[in-house]
């Protein structure tokens, strides 16, 4: 089967993620990031067969100059002919998309109505999005979409109990996030178990950064922590995660908050750095706590692991069978401390670990982490950029 190389970005509002995938494989070619855009300390990393490099860059260095530069260093590396497309994950497709598209510019234009849902990312996915067209308006450009996956949810879970009229007329809803992870990782435990993925029902836990919990049921998401916005469900490096709502009115009427400040207070200030006061990385915490005896460390990673368990078993309600739970993202693949302390909580609900397997499963490696009595524990490495690639491939198989 012949190579079909997609480049894949990913842009933040500093930054731009970038891989080239073997579409077949799913495995990457080239990865790199420019970071800290519109800043004197932008820079740009790239790795190609087992070569880093690095380069400082000049500022204003935004996202167009940060692809612009992409471009020269995959004619350098005699790469940019290889490409057959460009697939762009997009955070938010609102009702819209249920699965990927081939970027118009009417799509870019719904991408761009449904910022007001998304406001830290959209924008800045439509801004990868117009910087790649200019830079390689020759090949076809797809968007994937973070929250395609979720449609599938029934209105009994992703409706709010608000006044439907605001779900009619202004798309106030629970959508969930991190779908190309859950997608790609329940396929790939089907595989694992040996059962078809029409028969199997899971409860995915991508948990990095960014942590959301869901449901699989037959391929399908039918429930997710995450929401209208991905502050909701389980806390997280930063963000609070679940909170009583009454707590942002006395933010802002007895403690003088504005709204931005509330905003940046549940997003970047809460979650494990706000309880530990350390840090928002769960390797350091787990160093805190562990061996240096560091009380609110201990503390923050105690909350976050039972957060997480919670949401398994409260997400169990919507499963009329459950084969077992899936642990991904980069704190999931590889965080033994954090997956025990969830398992041991479930108990109840028939998990039990194996602590040598469990011990011995990180770094990419996919393993059943249970006892032969309990329901499955899978660890399974999580691959975006490749789900990414496949499916910008299949779009263009579809409309080409």
């Amino acid at each position: 089967m012949s190579q079909i190389h997609v480049l894949v970005i990913n842009c933040g509002s500093s930054s731009v993620k970038f891989s080239i995938i073997d579409s077949n494989s799913g495995q990457a070619v080239l990865t790199g990031i420019a970071e800290r855009l519109l800043s004197a300390k932008a820079s740009f990393k790239l790795s190609y067969q087992q070569q880093s490099e690095q380069l400082s860059l000049k500022a204003p260095y935004d996202h167009q100059a940060a692809i612009t530069e992409l471009v020269q260093q995959l004619t350098r590396l005699a790469l940019l002919d290889t490409l057959s497309a460009v697939g762009h994950r997009v955070v938010h497709g609102g009702e819209h998309f249920s699965a990927p598209s081939l970027i118009t510019k009417e799509v870019k234009q719904t991408i761009a109505d449904l910022a007001h849902l998304a406001p830290l990312h959209n924008p800045a996915n439509l801004t990868g999005i117009n910087a790649a067209e200019k830079a390689l308006g020759h090949l076809p450009q797809v968007a994937v979409f973070d929250t395609a996956f979720h449609q599938s949810m029934p209105e009994k879970a992703y409706l709010y109990g608000l006044p439907y009229e605001l779900y009619q007329e202004h798309d106030i809803r629970r959508y969930g996030f991190h779908g190309s992870s859950h997608s790609f990782v329940a396929g790939q435990a089907a595989n694992f178990i040996g059962k078809p993925l029409r028969q199997c029902s899971f409860i995915s836990a991508h948990l990095g950064n960014g942590c959301s919990i869901t449901a699989i049921k037959a391929g399908q998401s039918i429930d997710s922590s995450m929401g209208f916005t991905p502050l909701e469900g389980v806390m997280m490096g930063s963000r609070s995660g679940d909170l009583d709502p009454g707590i942002i009115f006395h933010l802002i009427e007895h403690l003088g908050y504005s709204p931005e400040q509330v905003q940046t207070l549940l997003n970047k200030d809460s979650g494990l750095l706000g309880l530990s006061g350390l840090s928002n990385d769960c390797r350091e915490l787990e160093q805190a706590a562990l061996t240096q005896g560091n009380k609110r460390a201990k503390l923050a990673l105690e909350i976050f692991c039972y957060r997480i368990a919670k949401y398994i078993a409260a997400l169990s309600a919507s499963l009329t069978s459950l084969d077992g739970v899936i642990f991904t993202g980069g704190i999931g693949e590889n965080s033994s401390y954090v997956r025990e302390q969830v398992i041991n909580q479930l108990s109840l609900l028939n998990f039990h670990l194996d602590q040598d397997k469990n011990r011995e499963t990180r770094f990419g490696k996919s393993d059943d982490i249970s006892t032969p009595s309990s329901r499955y524990a899978l660890v399974i490495p999580t691959n975006e950029e490749g789900v990414i690639a496949s499916q910008s491939i299949q779009v263009l198989q579809e409309v080409l």
